[in-house]
């Protein structure tokens, strides 16, 4: 599918038909697209469009370059990150012929918002290159919300484990960490992304000498997302922390429960050892045939059970 985008005072419009409005138009954005209007987009703007595989090759010498006139930069952008369901995938953008042509295959929440904002507020969408700087700072904002959000999850989880009363379940726990410590790493390696695009898109604009103001405006993203790499670092390692903690009182409840069938075992030992002797079917024993054996059986293994549980119990290890 191929939507268009024209520039209107500052504001983007979308437009029904973007190849017929191809002149006017900024800002081109296939999602999906079929071969035919890769073809027909190729012809009309004289550019290779990357395929889906060339697009999800991680070197960067194939995400960062510069081919016929045209900058290319492809970033990995997370999509469905309210769900369990995370999906990460590449989006290209590319500058030619002063438009913005961005190509994906999932829907980052992003790409559904700027558009709506960037109609009724003024962005300064002049040209592709506005448009790829405001777009970049919606996706940079998104990026920064998620990871709010792992925090607030992760201050939750940590006072669940840290509580000083009630039962916690650390299965559970687990799971959350697993779910956010995913969540987090796949965050910055996002981050890391638009990092390399923003640099690699500064470096270009640099070249060619461009408006000042965007310029200090890529700046200043760069500046943005290095912060939140560096904050997504920080919730990477709590988030270690957390799994070491959880494990690490895993670890104790099992201890706790080896602990007492070893006390129960150490209890119940010597009562079964005179239960043990009393129970051989040797002929001469001198306590069968006295009155008061079976009695003094049962004080022995008694005591024999009492005094060990006192030792312990004195111990502190009950």
């Amino acid at each position: 599918m191929i939507t268009g985008y024209v520039a209107d005072d500052g504001r983007l419009r979308a437009v029904g038909d973007a190849l017929a409005s191809l002149a006017d138009v900024v800002w081109i954005d296939l999602l999906s697209p079929t071969d035919e209007e890769e073809r027909a987009l190729e012809a009309r703007l004289g550019i290779d469009v990357p395929t889906r595989e060339e697009m999800e090759e991680i070197e960067v010498s194939s995400r960062l370059y510069l081919e016929e006139g045209a900058v290319f930069m492809t970033a990995t952008l997370p999509a469905r990150t309210d769900t369990d369901d995370l999906l990460m995938g590449p989006v290209t953008f590319v500058l030619a012929s002063d438009k913005l042509i961005t190509v994906r295959y999932h829907e980052p929440r992003a790409f559904r918002t700027f558009p709506q904002r960037a109609e009724k507020v003024s962005l300064g969408c002049a040209d592709g290159d506005d448009v790829l700087v405001a777009l970049l700072e919606a996706t940079v904002d998104r990026l920064a919300d998620i990871l709010e959000g792992v925090e607030r999850d992760v201050d939750g989880i940590s006072r669940e484990i840290f509580r000083a009363e009630g039962k916690r379940d650390l299965n559970k726990v687990l799971q959350q960490i697993g779910r956010k410590g995913d969540l987090g790493s796949h965050i910055r390696d996002s981050l890391v992304s638009i990092q390399r695009v923003a640099g690699f898109f500064g470096h270009v604009e640099a070249q060619q000498k461009n408006d000042k103001e965007l310029r200090s405006r890529i700046k200043t993203l760069t500046r943005d997302v290095q912060s939140l790499t560096d904050h997504s670092s920080f919730l990477s390692q709590k988030i270690t922390f957390l799994l070491d903690a959880t494990l690490g009182m895993i670890s104790i409840e099992q201890s706790n429960v080896i602990k007492i069938f070893t006390i129960a075992a150490g209890v119940f030992l010597p009562p079964t050892l005179i239960a043990s002797i009393y129970g051989m079917n040797f002929v001469h024993m001198p306590e069968l045939r006295w009155m008061y054996g079976y009695p003094l059986a049962c004080v022995l293994m008694l005591l024999s059970a009492i005094l060990p549980w006192w030792w312990f119990k004195r111990r502190g290890w009950l």
